[in-house]
């Protein structure tokens, strides 16, 4: 049964008239609220204007990595982080006693070489013989050194430590003693076989061989001492005293001296950006505002593409990297400060 109301009827016909008031003073408000919500948004829409696109870039410079063909330990470093040097300044000191004893031995088989020479044309003596024998086994001696050299490249090579080249230039250093071996036996069996014509000519080429494995090691050696390539600020100190560095190992990094900003900017706002053209831009960290001549304008490729947010209507833009060179040296200016590009 439904409920029966049991107040009177005068109350009821009191009761409606209030409630409906206050429901239409509640919708008055939300209507105001809404034509006022309104009212501010076209107002933004008609007197805010867009500003124009902030493009920021950053310094940056040259870092040239000095390394050397020298494998040993260090045993001094003559610079520190942060200091500026200048080209041909010493900077580290490589020792390698391996070197060194390949050094001995390439000396001493030119010596064996030159004596085998002198004594060659007085025929097949006991000297000769032992002479030559000592030769070929100065030879297989450095073909099982530079075998063994080969060997580690190899495996650094495999590992991604070192270059092709690097690896290469071992594997070349491995063959010329392998022929160097094969020669001094061939002059020890043609000493022991008698002196000929033909036996003063190999023993000539024993020695002009023996002369190019002393060269080879000097080239090697001439890294012991490792220079500044160019003036710059040294950056990183890669080894510490002691350690042991591999052959064209990074040892330090060295930073020139010849700063420029790089940008990177949508393509429709290269219209004001000319290559060989003057750009302004503004400094924040040194509160400098200066002009830079542009010199790179490049394509970044599809991966940096600026994705339009509309389906229809727009189109994706693509993204240039943009180098510029301050048209004078700008006091304290240093890689990695922004650059704001004046619009």
């Amino acid at each position: 049964m439904a409920e029966q109301n049991n107040a009177p009827a005068g109350q009821q016909d009191a009761l409606a008239p209030q409630v409906s008031a206050k429901d239409k003073s509640l919708i008055l408000a939300i209507l105001v609220t809404l034509l006022i919500m309104a009212a501010l948004a076209v107002a933004g829409l008609i007197f805010v204007k867009q500003g124009p696109d902030t493009v920021q870039g950053q310094c940056d410079a040259t870092e040239v990595r000095v390394s050397g063909k020298l494998p040993g330990r260090v045993v001094n470093i003559f610079v520190q982080e942060g200091q500026y040097v200048k080209a041909g300044d010493t900077l580290i000191h490589i020792h390698s006693s391996l070197a060194e004893a390949k050094l001995a031995q390439a000396q001493a088989m030119v010596e064996v070489a030159s004596a085998t020479n002198q004594k060659v044309d007085a025929g097949t003596r006991r000297q000769i013989i032992a002479g030559a024998r000592d030769l070929w086994e100065q030879a297989q001696a450095a073909s099982g050194i530079t075998k063994k050299t080969y060997d580690r490249m190899q495996k650094l090579f495999e590992e991604g430590v070192i270059s092709e080249q690097k690896r290469d230039e071992a594997k070349a250093a491995y063959d010329a003693a392998v022929a160097g071996e094969k020669a001094a036996k061939s002059q020890y069996d043609l000493a022991v076989a008698g002196a000929q014509k033909e036996d003063k000519e190999a023993a000539a080429a024993m020695v002009q061989a023996a002369k190019g494995g002393v060269t080879e090691v000097d080239a090697v050696l001439e890294d012991q001492y490792l220079t500044a390539p160019c003036d710059g600020q040294i950056t990183v100190i890669y080894p510490n005293v002691s350690e042991l560095v591999a052959t064209g190992a990074p040892l330090m990094s060295l930073q020139k001296d010849d700063h420029w900003a790089v940008f990177n900017v949508r393509e429709n706002l290269l219209k004001d950006i000319k290559l060989g053209e003057d750009i302004k831009v503004r400094i924040p960290a040194l509160d400098v505002e200066t002009t830079m001549r542009v010199f790179y304008i490049r394509d970044l490729g599809t991966y940096a593409n600026w994705q339009a947010t509309k389906s229809t209507g727009d189109y994706d833009a693509r993204t240039f990297e943009v180098k510029a060179r301050p048209a004078k040296p700008i006091k304290d200016f240093r890689p990695g400060m922004s650059v704001i590009l004046v619009q």
